[in-house]
């Protein structure tokens, strides 16, 4: 069984279970409990809490599916609320652990705020921050490794630009979209040490008119190839950039059919497999409070996309001559 909330609905749960919970709170005084996915009960309740929509078929969509996948090889109960908004997220997390949820799936680095602030109060249940930097007795974080795979773009960028300036687009400014930043810039500069990288955070991962108003500003000033990590709002970026003859870059999953004049290649991020992976964990009692760091070396999880048919084959091949450097541990970022 999967179940959608709505925040309404958290809402009167919160009122009902008021109570319940004060009770509840007073008899755990005289207890401590330590119990974690690792050592505590079965893992039978998996929930995931969203920033946007499970049909933006890019970051949120990938981690709904996650939590399906979940359901079907663990056979576990799953719930999701999507569109949270930063305000809510305390909220959304809280009840979730009251509804005796195991593991909870907080998907962005936006969440991690929230997860420290929720997680102590409920021990028996295990937060993931998805993209996060957290870690906690009942905490871990799931980073797909953005580095190595913007460094690869960075790669390609350098090979096709001629104005020897390249643009990042994402929604929001935290230690993933950093990290992904920099790696972007460090593989460019491989090839090209003179090449320029501007950047900017729209504040806002799906929202279209502040996208396209983005990578406007951006190829005004003279960008030519634009990395961008963005949700809903990631088609406005690659179809401004092929309406402007730019080229760019798809994310979390294989974007070249959104504009294929411009798509250069993606970023792959099977996020739906990263997160089944760590359910498996928390299901054989194996999650730990650390941070799980998955990279080019799980290619069913990272990689890149198709190659758009403007990419030649020589760029192709270094790009992929660095994948396999970085996994062989001859390329360190």
């Amino acid at each position: 069984m999967s179940i959608n909330f709505s925040r309404r609905q958290f809402i009167w749960y919160s009122s009902a279970v008021f109570g319940t919970s004060l009770l509840l709170k007073a008899c755990s005084n005289n207890q401590s409990s330590t119990t974690t996915a690792t050592d505590g009960a079965e893992i039978s309740k998996v929930a995931i809490v969203l920033p946007g929509g499970i049909t933006d078929r890019a970051w949120n969509q990938s981690g709904y599916e996650g939590v399906q996948l979940a359901k079907q090889k663990l056979g576990v109960e799953t719930a999701f609320v999507e569109k949270v908004s930063q305000a809510d997220q305390t909220e959304i997390l809280t009840d979730f652990a009251r509804k005796n949820y195991n593991l909870v799936f907080a998907h962005g680095g936006q969440f991690d705020a929230a997860i420290q602030q929720v997680a102590p109060q409920f021990p028996n249940t295990f937060f993931v921050g998805v993209n996060g930097a957290v870690q906690g007795e009942n905490i871990a974080a799931l980073r797909i490794n953005h580095q190595q795979a913007s460094y690869l773009c960075g790669i390609v960028a350098a090979s096709m630009t001629k104005s020897n300036q390249l643009a990042y687009i994402a929604g929001q400014k935290f230690a993933a979209t950093e990290e992904e930043l920099r790696g972007l810039e460090l593989g460019a500069k491989s090839v090209n040490p003179q090449i320029k990288v501007s950047s900017t955070f729209t504040g806002d991962w799906n929202d279209v008119a502040k996208a396209k108003e983005a990578t406007l500003a951006l190829i005004s000033t003279g960008a030519d190839v634009v990395y961008q990590w963005l949700d809903s709002a990631s088609p406005g970026v690659l179809q401004t950039a092929a309406e402007k003859g730019v080229y760019a870059f798809g994310n979390t999953n294989d974007q070249l059919e959104i504009a294929p004049k411009a798509v250069l290649t993606s970023a792959v991020k099977r996020m739906d497999l990263a997160i089944a992976y760590i359910a498996e964990l928390a299901k054989s009692k194996q999650l730990k409070g650390e941070i799980y760091k998955i990279g080019l070396e799980k290619s069913d999880i990272l990689s890149l996309g198709k190659f758009g048919d403007m990419v030649p084959e020589d760029v192709q091949k270094k790009a992929m001559d660095a994948k396999q450097g970085i996994i062989d541990n001859k390329i360190k970022i």
